[in-house]
């Protein structure tokens, strides 16, 4: 059933045998590019939120972890590619790796979530989120990844995120009571001064 839900979603989103001039230009850049854009955006975030940089730094090592946890466990599946096998035609030069997630949507999704998270860069968040939506429609539209792939890839950043999320709030606290435990602490009863012999 999921499969069969799965191949007739990706024939009536797949570009197919006569596609669009126009849509399959767009595809193409976003298929190929929307990555690219992504990683614009972080670096801009870097740029302008300079107090946000410990936190984006967490975000690119996260995006990171996505990335290769994504190709492991599409390995692991083996799941082929649409144009592999056979389903739809490819319209990008693509190897035949396996699928299953969409690594493009895993670290995408993930670096659009992680900013939602933080008021500061929840702007650049939509924008994160809307490329990555893109591109996910533009990978299926050239017939390089099928629906499942994208929404696997989306599940996966939403979970990896949420670890994220408990890994930050988790040293926050652990900071937070540091500094406060700074801050009950008794001052020295005497200086070094003090118990200099006059």
């Amino acid at each position: 059933m999921t499969n069969a839900l799965n191949t007739a979603l990706l024939r009536w989103m797949a570009a197919g045998d006569d596609p669009n001039s126009w849509a399959l230009l767009t595809g193409s850049i976003f298929a190929l590019w929307g990555s690219v854009l992504c990683a614009a955006a972080v670096i801009w975030a870097g740029w302008h939120a300079r107090t946000e940089r410990p936190y984006l730094s967490a975000v690119v090592a996260g995006a990171a972890v996505a990335s290769l946890l994504s190709h492991l466990i599409a390995a692991w599946l083996n799941v082929p590619r649409p144009f592999v096998a056979g389903l739809v035609p490819a319209y990008i030069v693509h190897g035949p790796s396996a699928s299953l997630p969409s690594t493009h949507a895993t670290v995408m999704f993930f670096v659009g979530f992680a900013f939602m998270l933080r008021t500061a860069l929840r702007r650049i968040g939509v924008v994160a989120l809307v490329l990555a939506a893109l591109t996910g429609w533009a990978r299926i539209y050239v017939g390089v990844h099928s629906p499942i792939d994208i929404v696997a890839g989306i599940a996966l950043a939403g979970v990896l995120v949420g670890a994220l999320a408990l890994l930050h709030a988790g040293l926050t606290s652990r900071t937070a009571a540091r500094r406060a435990f700074r801050k009950l602490r008794p001052p020295l009863l005497a200086s070094d001064a003090d118990w200099r012999v006059s």
